[in-house]
């Protein structure tokens, strides 16, 4: 028997409308189910365990993610390139809240033991992300640890990500006139980058 790729595809978009108007809490199996016209059994025939599903509504995060990312050399060179990709990861956190807490729960989506079909473990669309970062972040800094540098700054940047949405920068920043999420991921850039020659 066949399987329908619209059924998977559809229960899929299901997933990503849950998450993005309800947050990651409301990703249950059969809710999913409901909402795509399924039964509650149905959603097992595409993926194997609840968590291959979230993976797959994950996955679509990246790829939303990912083309948000600036491609090709920036005018301010690779510098530049951080700082442009630095706000587009920033300004989608705060902009898809439920999907972007989904997309960096590795222990809830790719838990161990699983026997996922390649091209399905979520590690397969993260880890490119954080090579980027680390590519530019290794010609700002030939002489640097590029690996650490840009695993601290990710760390930064979704710090800032969380602390801004949760209110708890805004609430710290309160009543300073240069206060944004801007000037803040550009300090992050300018703490973990060396200074322009």
């Amino acid at each position: 028997m066949q399987q329908d790729s619209g059924l998977r595809e559809r229960l899929i978009d299901v997933g990503v409308e849950l998450v993005t108007t309800e947050g990651s809490a409301a990703l249950g199996l059969r809710e999913i189910a409901r909402r795509a016209g399924v039964s509650h059994g149905a959603p097992r025939r595409y993926f194997p365990t609840h968590q291959a599903l979230l993976s797959a509504i994950a996955r679509r995060g990246f790829e939303d993610l990912g083309s948000r990312f600036p491609v090709g050399p920036a005018a301010d060179g690779p510098r530049g390139q951080v700082r442009a990709l630095g706000h587009a990861y920033v300004g989608y956190a705060l902009e898809n809240r439920g999907m972007f807490e989904l997309m960096f729960r590795h222990d809830l989506l790719d838990g161990s033991g699983q026997e996922l079909p390649p091209g399905s473990r979520l590690r397969e669309f993260t880890l490119p992300l954080f090579e980027l970062l680390v590519s530019l972040v290794a010609r700002c800094d030939p002489a640097g640890a590029p690996r650490i540098t840009a695993a601290a700054l990710w760390a930064n940047l979704h710090g800032v990500a969380q602390l801004w949405a949760w209110g708890s920068l805004p609430l710290a920043l309160d009543g300073d006139p240069e206060a944004s999420v801007d000037r803040i991921v550009d300090a992050a850039l300018d703490a973990h980058l060396p200074s322009r020659p």
